[in-house]
């Protein structure tokens, strides 16, 4: 991927843009531009498009022009978009009908809409549209961001694992979910076991637990008042899902939160509804006009590869015992139809499931109930059963080169699976890989169960020592990246951590059909 060189002036136009809404809060709108105040993003590219998304101080028009040069000699403009409070002051649009396999560079300006003289400083960003013919394939996934008290620090550096990301000029990120922590409220001040103390950049949608519409949309900005993440998402298209703490830690929808004295609004339901909301204002993802709210998709980069999103959380039952023999709500009857055909028809080499939580670790809520797939040791049951008809179905349809990436668990781990180790053995062999978190508490390791025979090759967590909630600044923060060759169409694998070292790495060849 040939490398970009963004000036300073633009380099620092967001994070200029973005303080002045914190230094002169009294400035009186008819004394200022518009502002835009937390940077642009790019999502869910396609060869010929992609996502922008950007957010106004104030009701305003947003003007976007897009070039295939960072001169904008030759700047298109598209149809502009009326922003204001419904949505927070945020907006997205489609940018279509681009050049494939193309840098495209894009402008976004806000205009005043009581005064059309009023315009704010231009941002800008970059991303890359997907090929269509061969050519190396590079991206990065994590997941867990400002979660377990951990916000930004900015003595401190900030989110530096998006900067270490960055580095790598990724053509996209995954974000494997959590994307926020809106259960997770945030301290000014925490001391360290150095005695140093982590200090928090504070504002009041993180000072409590979300549960309005304007929390919840408090925390996805928060995050993007790091330095590093607006950096990060002007130059690097990001793949959003979602996990539980968009919403509340093991949530389902039926759940009543009845005995956690945090919340006033005590149904999962109606906060999910409240999240999802704020999830979809606030992320550059592609709407879908028969499920506004969807997370499940699927990106196509090209003919190498096909990402398909699963979503599981919006579907699954109560999280129970999870031993049903005959199965339990997880995927959804209409998302798992969705990935079944989605894999039979596709033609790209490697076909990723970005899944928001891993396979064959065991994670509980609680001392009875589970939270993800994993029930212990023995035979498909619960939710397992959908994993299992999902993992038999590719095997029969002779779906090949399948990779599982996912988070959620706060360290990194490699996992194969085999039916060879496994009590369901109606599958072929795949890998799975974790990475985790961003930004957030380090924890470790899970127990596994036997149901689908995972074997860990490499994994890399906090020691007794250490202990769990480990702090960003202890280093132990990591993500992923894969580069996928034009020429032999092998996939290489290589767990990263913060500090930018190679933890652990595979080349995976492909079968070819």
């Amino acid at each position: 991927m040939s490398s970009i060189r963004i000036s300073r002036r633009q380099a620092l136009i967001g994070s200029t843009a973005f303080a002045a809404t914190l230094a002169v809060p009294g400035l009186s709108r008819a004394q200022s531009r518009p502002l835009i105040t937390h940077g642009v993003q790019s999502g869910d590219i396609a060869h010929d498009g992609a996502v922008i998304w950007a957010r106004a101080d104030r009701e305003a028009k947003m003007l976007v022009e897009w070039s295939t040069t960072e001169s904008f000699a030759d700047a298109a403009r598209v149809q502009a978009l009326n922003i204001g409070a419904p949505t927070d002051f945020s907006g997205k649009l489609l940018l279509d009908g681009l050049p494939s396999d193309q840098d495209i560079f894009y402008r976004v300006t806000m205009q005043d809409l009581a005064d059309a003289n009023a315009l704010s400083e231009p941002v800008t960003g970059h991303f890359r549209t997907a090929p269509t013919g061969l050519r190396d394939v590079s991206f990065v996934w994590s997941g867990d961001t400002a979660g377990q008290g951990w916000g930004i620090d900015e003595a401190r550096g900030g989110m530096v694992t998006y900067a270490t990301m960055l580095g790598h000029r990724p053509d996209f990120m995954i974000h494997s979910g959590d994307t926020v922590y809106a259960d997770g409220p945030l301290k000014g001040e925490v001391e360290l076991k150095d005695g140093t103390i982590w200090k928090n950049v504070e504002i009041e949608a993180k000072a409590k637990v979300a549960e309005t519409l304007d929390e919840f949309r408090g925390q996805h900005l928060y995050n993007m008042m790091d330095a590093n993440v607006r950096a990060f998402n002007a130059e690097v298209p990001v793949l959003f899902q979602w996990d539980d703490h968009e919403v509340t830690n093991n949530w389902y929808p039926n759940e009543i939160l009845a005995s956690d004295d945090r919340y006033t609004v005590k149904s999962a339901a109606l906060l999910a509804s409240r999240a999802a909301r704020a999830f979809h204002e606030m992320t550059p993802i592609r709407s879908n006009l028969s499920e506004p709210y969807r997370v499940y998709r699927k990106v196509s980069y090209g003919p190498l590869l096909d990402i398909f999103f699963l979503d599981m959380r919006t579907y699954r039952g109560d999280n129970t015992a999870n031993d049903e023999p005959g199965g339990a709500p997880f995927l959804g009857a209409e998302q798992k139809a969705w990935l079944k055909a989605g894999l039979t028809s596709s033609r790209a080499v490697w076909k990723v499931i970005a899944a928001d939580m891993p396979i064959g670790m065991v994670v509980k809520d609680g001392d009875a109930a589970f939270e993800n797939g994993a029930n212990g040791d023995g035979p498909a049951l619960g939710r397992e059963v959908d994993i299992a008809e999902v993992l038999s179905f590719i095997k029969h349809a002779g779906v090949q080169n399948t990779v599982w990436l996912t988070a959620d668990v706060h360290y990194t781990a490699a996992h194969h699976y085999s039916p060879d180790r496994a009590q369901f053995q109606d599958f072929e062999p795949f890998w799975e890989f974790v990475s985790g978190p961003l930004h957030a508490g380090t924890f470790g390791p899970n127990g596994y169960d036997n149901t689908f025979g995972p074997e860990v090759r490499f994994a890399k967590f906090p020691t007794e020592e250490q202990g769990a909630n480990l702090p960003p600044s202890d280093g132990l923060q990591f993500f992923g990246r894969v580069d996928i060759s034009a020429e032999t169409k092998a996939m290489t694998v290589r767990l990263m951590d913060s500090a930018d070292s190679e933890l652990w790495s595979v080349e995976l060849a492909p079968a070819i059909a």
